[in-house]
C-alpha cells in the first residue's frame, strides 16, 4: 500500500490523468511503483509509461557529479532556486548510496536541500541505488520520463560520485557537469581521465573568501588537461569556470554555458541524435533487466545455482563453465 493505493490494483488511467495535470502526490506514487521490484508492479509501470510517453514534453536533463564534499547539494539547491524564480519547474533525482550488506539507504537529500524541497515548483526524489552498477538508481530513466509527464522542464540527476555512476548518468542526460573543489595542487591527480572525457563542463566550486586564488589555479589546471584531450563532440569544447554555490557567484554564467550547449547542439542536430541513442540504450537496458529477471525466476536455474556457486568458490568449476550450465538450464525452460 502507498498513500491509500493498493499497488496490486494500481489505478493506471486515473494516475496518468493526475500526472498530466501536475499532481505531485500522483507523481510520488508513480515513482514508487516504478521502483518496485515485483514483476507484477513492473508490468503495471510499463502500462503507465505507455500512456504517458506520447504526452510528455522533453525536459532539459542535467547530470551533476563531483567528489565528496564538493558541494553538490548546495549547488543544486542554489541552481534550482534560481531556475524556479525564472518560472522553470525543476525535478531533482538524487541517487543515494545503498548498503550492499543491509540494503539501507541514507536518503538525506531533502534535509540537505530544505529550501528547495519546500518550493512548490520543485520536486526532490531521493532514490536508493538498490545495488545497481555504479550507484545509479535502477529506474532513473523511467523516473525522468514520469517527471517530464508531470510538467517538469528541467531534471537534475545527482550521482553519488563513485565507481561507474558518472558514466552511467552521462549516458542518460543532455549535459554532464563535473563539480570540483580547489585543493593543494593535486587537482588533476584526483580527477579520472574518464571523467574529463565525458564532462560537458567542469565547475570549480567554493571560489570565495581566501579560496578564490586557489580555485582559479585549479581551473587553469583543468583547462590545460582538457586541451590535450579530443572533445567528445567536435562542436563543443567543455568550458571550465569557477563559482561559489554558497554565495551564488558564477551561477548565471554556469547556466548560460549550459543553455549555450543546448542551442549549439540543437542547431547541429547532435542534441536530437543524442536523445535517439539514449532511447536505444534504454531499450537494451530493459532487455538486460528482463532477462536477468527471467533467470531469477527459472526453477531449474534456482535449483542448480547453490551447487554451481559452491563449485566456483572452491575452484572445482570455472565461472565460464558455470555460466554455460546456467544458460543451458535456462534454455530448457
Amino acid at each position: 500500500m502507498i498513500s491509500g493505493f493498493n499497488m496490486d490494483a494500481f489505478p493506471v488511467q486515473e494516475t496518468a490523468a493526475k500526472l498530466l495535470a501536475g499532481d505531485r502526490a500522483a507523481l510520488a506514487r508513480a515513482i514508487t511503483l516504478i521502483e518496485s521490484t515485483k514483476a507484477a508492479h513492473q508490468t503495471v509501470a510499463q502500462d503507465l509509461l505507455h500512456l504517458l510517453l506520447p504526452e510528455r514534453k522533453a525536459a532539459h536533463r542535467i547530470g551533476i557529479t563531483g567528489v565528496p564534499g564538493a558541494g553538490k547539494s548546495t549547488l543544486i539547491e542554489a541552481l534550482g532556486t534560481m531556475l524556479t524564480a525564472r518560472r522553470h519547474k525543476v525535478a531533482v533525482l538524487a541517487v543515494d548510496p545503498t548498503s550492499s550488506r543491509s540494503g539501507g539507504s541514507i536518503l538525506a537529500d531533502k534535509t540537505r536541500m530544505r529550501n528547495l524541497a519546500a518550493n512548490p515548483d520543485a520536486f526532490i526524489r531521493p532514490s536508493p541505488t538498490s545495488g545497481t552498477l555504479g550507484g545509479v538508481a535502477r529506474r532513473t530513466r523511467e523516473t525522468m520520463a514520469i517527471c517530464e509527464s508531470a510538467g517538469f522542464d528541467i531534471i537534475i540527476v545527482e550521482t553519488v560520485g563513485v565507481g561507474q555512476s558518472e558514466i552511467a548518468v552521462s549516458e542518460m542526460v543532455d549535459f554532464f557537469l563535473v563539480l570540483m573543489v580547489p585543493g593543494g595542487g593535486d587537482e588533476i591527480q584526483g580527477l579520472k581521465k574518464g571523467i574529463l572525457e565525458i564532462a560537458d563542463m567542469i565547475v570549480v566550486n567554493k571560489a570565495d573568501g581566501d579560496m578564490i586564488d586557489r580555485a582559479r589555479r585549479a581551473a587553469g589546471e583543468y583547462r590545460a588537461a582538457l586541451n590535450i584531450l579530443a572533445p567528445s563532440n567536435p562542436d563543443w569544447r567543455p568550458p571550465v569556470i569557477t563559482i561559489s554555490a554558497r554565495t551564488g557567484t558564477g551561477l548565471d554564467e554556469m547556466w548560460e554555458r549550459i543553455e549555450e550547449h543546448r542551442r549549439l547542439l540543437t542547431a547541429t542536430g547532435a542534441y536530437e541524435a543524442r536523445r535517439r541513442d539514449q532511447a536505444v540504450k534504454w531499450m537494451h537496458e530493459m532487455i538486460d533487466d528482463r532477462l536477468k529477471g527471467l533467470l531469477g525466476t527459472n526453477k531449474q536455474v534456482a535449483s542448480r545455482m547453490p551447487d554451481l556457486e559452491r563449485r566456483v568458490r572452491v575452484g572445482e568449476m570455472t565461472p565460464a563453465a558455470a555460466t554455460d550450465e546456467i544458460m543451458a538450464c535456462f534454455g530448457k525452460r
